[in-house]
């Protein structure tokens, strides 16, 4: 087991309680993959729908190409801030909010209630994604349940082409360059003191594919007693919130927030932690100063720039 020390150290943020950790959960994207760089594509995806909404065609091969080449070119301030604040939230709850802004901006007509609409849109801003207590047109529910998982599709087609698929063949040569620094090591050193590791994530996981290809394509074996003990996330249609995925893990194995720790760069999975009142460490690079503050603000415990940074074993040691 790991036992957290109390000591004096630049990246510790928020003060701490010394706790027993028995379970890990982590984020994958930007806090130990760097296979998928996804918010440029995620920006302009998004940024798309909401200035030219959901046109016949609209996931064609043609735009796919379109926005691949496009991707990354010029800033798009609305959602490359929503990329930022909305990491870690299901891939399927960020196209529902593109869709409800293309809605709000009328580039996609449908019959709701525009109130109700623009306060989803606010909610979700601020890492909501459980929302369906609120009432919806039944035309505007089968608009979203038709093409939010379509959107999402189409995401993944232009993440492909953008750097997924390039970026998955040069990993298979050289999987520590798509590895942030010390991660394996990490992963390693809790679990050889018995602390299980699980990854949880935003994407679809499907054996062999995806996001689960990736993983493993870096190194990090999958299944009970190997370094990751499972990977879980959403799919096509059905949106896993990390938070509902993290509380039924404690729920499954009998376990306390307290005694588990969270890792990530996004704030979904931070808050999440705090809430539950788990150990938090932020990865986040050092140029991250807007994320930074966001973190800072939720009352994640570390900010850590990568997993080489020797207080981080000094602060889990091995009990």
């Amino acid at each position: 087991m790991i036992q957290t020390i109390c000591i004096n150290s630049p990246i510790v943020i928020t003060p701490f309680n010394k706790r027993v950790i028995t379970y890990a959960f982590h984020d994958i994207d930007g806090t130990h993959s760097l296979i998928r760089d996804w918010p440029p594509v995620m920006s302009i995806v998004l940024n798309d729908v909401i200035e030219n909404g959901l046109k016949d065609g609209y996931d064609s091969e043609q735009n796919v190409k379109r926005l691949v080449t496009n991707a990354g070119t010029r800033p798009l301030p609305e959602t490359d801030r929503f990329c930022v604040e909305s990491a870690g939230l299901s891939a399927l709850t960020q196209m529902e909010w593109a869709i409800r802004r293309a809605v709000e901006e009328k580039t996609v007509t449908v019959d709701c209630d525009d109130s109700v609409n623009s306060e989803k849109i606010g909610l979700i801003w601020q890492g909501r994604e459980e929302l369906d207590y609120m009432p919806e047109t039944e035309q505007m529910r089968k608009m979203l349940l038709e093409n939010t998982p379509r959107l999402f599709r189409y995401y993944e087609k232009v993440l492909n082409g953008y750097c997924r698929d390039k970026n998955l063949v040069l990993a298979r040569k050289d999987p520590d360059r798509f590895r942030i620094k010390g991660s394996f090591r990490f992963l390693k050193y809790l679990k050889d003191n018995g602390v299980k590791n699980y990854f949880v994530t935003g994407a679809v996981v499907q054996k062999g594919m995806g996001m689960f290809e990736e993983v493993e394509t870096l190194g990090y074996k999958i299944g009970k007693d190997e370094i990751i003990e499972d990977i879980i996330g959403s799919t096509w249609t059905d949106k896993l919130p990390k938070n509902v995925i993290m509380n039924n893990l404690l729920n499954r194995y009998n376990i306390k927030g307290e005694n588990t720790l969270v890792v990530g760069d996004g704030r979904s999975e931070i808050q999440a932690g705090v809430e539950m009142g788990s150990f938090t460490i932020s990865r986040l690079s050092q140029n991250m100063q807007y994320q930074k503050e966001l973190h800072i603000n939720m009352g994640t415990n570390m900010i850590v720039e990568d997993f080489e940074q020797e207080d981080i074993y000094r602060i889990l040691a091995a009990k």
